[in-house]
């Protein structure tokens, strides 16, 4: 799939989106690189890493956020996108569901929109964007509760619903990436079983998947830790998730996990199947 002027080759190689957030307030590293230099150090050391997108997100989306204004968020990320723009020959990601800051964030140099509530937020006017300006998207299943009839089954039935609606916009299906959502709108057991039964989710939706579990609190319940010290569960995730044929892992600590997917993929395709 292409996403801008670069291509993915989704099926051969899981790639990796580095998160960069220009929040004063995200979970895990808030505050530390929004301020447009250090936002650009940043991204320069993650491109050298070994990421492959740089997803930029002005709006913490940790439990217990505080919604800002479309125009502060824009005020945030805008300038951001510009910048790596000029300088990094990079994907860029937007990391939005309001699509007044999704529009801005495309002028100026997004090449995907990765939409946390799956384009169910804002009446069809995401999906309407994203057909019109053709950029791609990465769509994530995301619900208010955790009252589910069949965890699995009404997972992939509501993340039908967001591709149908990106479809029935007129976005192109090879534009559309597909992500569980680990941490949102699921008990620690449904976590779990997301990351567990990723391929089937895959192959359900006919999709390239996008797992960002990175430093997420199914870690931190599992291992009893901090969010500074979830390197190795993050990295345990990211192995299922090449097993399990991710196409894209998103997350904080590039080098390391890069080098994860780099050896998992030897395991499972770097020799002649007899």
């Amino acid at each position: 799939m292409y996403i801008g002027k670069y291509d993915f080759k989704v099926h051969d190689h899981c790639y990796i989106m580095g998160i960069l957030n220009v929040t004063p307030d995200s979970f895990s590293d808030g505050g530390k690189f929004n301020g447009i230099d250090s936002a650009l150090y940043h991204t320069e050391q993650m491109i050298a890493e070994g990421m492959d997108i740089v997803d930029v997100g002005g709006e913490s989306t940790r439990p217990g956020y505080t919604k800002i204004s479309d125009e502060e968020e824009i005020e945030r990320t805008a300038p951001v996108i510009e910048a790596i723009k000029k300088r990094f020959d990079i994907a860029i990601s937007l990391d939005t569901y309001k699509h007044k800051v999704a529009e801005a964030g495309i002028k100026a140099g997004a090449d995907l929109i990765n939409d946390i509530w799956g384009l169910k937020y804002d009446n069809g006017e995401m999906a309407k964007l994203i057909a019109d300006t053709g950029v791609s998207c990465c769509l994530m299943h995301n619900r208010k509760d955790t009252d589910y009839n069949s965890f699995m089954s009404d997972m992939v039935a509501e993340m039908k619903e967001s591709v149908d609606t990106a479809v029935n916009a007129g976005v192109s299906k090879s534009s559309i990436i597909v992500d569980p959502g680990i941490g949102f709108g699921k008990t620690y057991e449904n976590n779990l079983e997301a990351i567990d039964r990723l391929d089937e989710f895959a192959k359900e939706l006919e999709l390239p998947v996008l797992l960002a579990a990175s430093r997420k609190s199914v870690i931190g319940l599992t291992l009893d830790l901090p969010t500074d010290q979830r390197l190795e569960g993050t990295i345990a995730i990211t192995v299922a998730g090449v097993m399990k044929g991710a196409s894209f892992i998103r997350v904080h600590d590039v080098k390391e996990n890069a080098r994860a997917i780099k050896m998992t993929e030897a395991i499972i395709r770097g020799y002649i199947h007899g």
